[in-house]
This record gives C-alpha cells, structure tokens and sequence, in this order.
C-alpha cells in the first residue's frame, strides 16, 4: 500500500533500507520528547552492531506480524515512521501486559519536526491500519506518555480515545488510547 501525499510518499519500509531504519530511529532518540516516547535510549541504539539493524528492517520489511512503514521527501529522505505490531489474545504484548483481543499496536511514532501538523501523521497511521485491515484486526491502539500532551492531542486528532488502561513503565506512567478500524 503506497499513498502520496506531495511532496512525500508513504509506504512500507523495504528490507534493503536497514541504514535508513537505524538513522531515522537514531533521530528520533535525539528529539526532545525521545525520554518519554521511546522504551529505549540513543546511546542504547548507537550501539547496536549492523545486524541488529538489518534484522529488524527485515521483519518490518517481510512480517505478517510486524509493518514499519515511512514517510519519504521526493529526495529519498525519510521523515516519519510507524511501526504495527499484531498482537493476539492471551499473548504478553510489548509492555508486558496480557492481550486481551486482536488487535493492532502501533509504536515508534516520529516525525522530523519540520514535518509535524502537515497531514504526515495521518497518512503513516492510514497505512499502518490499513495493512492490519488486510489481516483482519479490528481494533488499533497506542500508548503515550502522560507527559506528553502534544502527542496526546495529535492523537486524538486522529480517532483515538482513552480506553482507561494505564501503564507504569520506567519512563513513568503511560496513557493507552485505541480505535475501531
């Protein structure tokens, strides 16, 4: 699944694109809100060997489980990415909690600043959602930090509404919000 949005294209991320996948994670780690978006540092991930790298594009590449899909300029920059993850019941999802339906969550959200508020957000969570459409989930959802109301609201923005779960983690509390697909 491709859409446009000029000057930018959206799509899945090609197993091939390991340098570009590790890059723009490494930028985001660097953004401001990095302490309380990601589960993970940018020292953490600047160490991590080349083949950590390139197994991870090729599950995002290649997965029935795991899409990444970006946001690319019409120079072959990538500026925003998203991540689904299917989770299935009785399964332990990524935060540690039981999964108690079929479902879609989406992680690693990020967008170059320069790129916030212009429709890029949506268009990432419309391919996300629609590839796990073509899988049959029904239901997406995501968790935010508590503490980071810009997030909170770009969101909402796009649908989804607290379902009343929340979560302590070591970055502090976090905010699950879902919504139907």
């Amino acid at each position: 699944m491709t859409t446009s949005l000029p000057p930018l294209t959206v799509r899945r991320a090609r197993e091939d694109e390991w340098r570009e996948t590790r890059d723009l994670r490494l930028a985001a780690l660097q953004d401001p809100a990095a302490p309380v978006a990601f589960l993970e540092t940018h020292e953490q991930a600047a160490a991590r060997p080349d083949a950590f790298w390139q197994e991870r594009a090729r599950g995002n590449a290649t997965s029935d489980t795991v899409a990444a899909f970006v946001a690319v300029d019409d120079d072959g920059r990538w500026v925003g990415t998203t991540t689904g993850l299917v989770e299935e019941p009785g399964a332990t999802d990524v935060l540690g909690g039981p999964v108690e339906q079929r479902q879609v969550h989406l992680v690693g959200v990020f967008l170059r600043p320069e790129h916030r508020g212009a429709g890029v957000l949506g268009a990432l969570f419309d391919a996300v959602q629609g590839w796990a459409r073509g899988l049959g989930v029904e239901r997406a959802r995501l968790c935010v930090h508590v503490d980071n109301p810009r997030a909170q609201a770009a969101y909402r923005k796009l649908g989804f509404t607290p379902s009343g779960g929340r979560f302590l983690l070591e970055q502090g509390e976090e905010l699950e919000l879902v919504r139907a697909l």
